[in-house]
């Protein structure tokens, strides 16, 4: 039974991930893959630019990883001021969220971060500084300076 190489286009189940290079039957190959657009055949000039693919996005990878370490630099410089309305011993009526902390963030200081990467544990319910974790990028991880007020 002939066996032939090709670039998988899609995870293929039992075969493997997208970009992978594997030997499967060559009716495989013709009748099921090439048919449903799930591979190509592994030729020299498909090779090329499966590499530069691969390049390239390594490349964006990096980029983005780079972005995330000076938004980092730059959000620990500064402080998010929140006014809250608070009772006696500095309780606040209500609590403070991450969506609060993401949409003040943008209005002041220009910064968009998604809110569900501003990791509060608990939403703050008191008056004062916080520090709060923020996943900027899966190895970046980034601190904002919280300060409730009261209103």
């Amino acid at each position: 039974m002939s066996k032939m190489r090709v670039i998988l286009l899609k995870d293929v189940k039992g075969q493997g991930k997208k970009d992978d290079i594997v030997k499967v039957s060559a009716g495989y190959a013709r009748n099921f893959l090439f048919k449903n657009n799930l591979a190509i055949e592994a030729t020299p000039g498909n090779l090329n630019a499966l590499k530069a693919r691969q390049k390239k996005t390594a490349q964006e990878k990096e980029a983005e990883k780079e972005a995330a370490e000076a938004l980092k630099n730059e959000i620990g410089k500064i402080t998010v001021t929140i006014k809250a309305k608070a009772g006696e011993g500095g309780r606040l009526f209500g609590s403070v969220t991450n969506k609060q902390i993401a949409d003040k963030l943008k209005e002041d200081y220009g910064h968009k971060v998604d809110r569900r990467k501003i990791e509060l544990d608990e939403p703050i319910r008191s008056l004062g500084h916080t520090k709060v974790p923020v996943r900027l990028h899966q190895e970046v991880t980034g601190t904002i300076n919280v300060h409730i007020v009261e209103e």
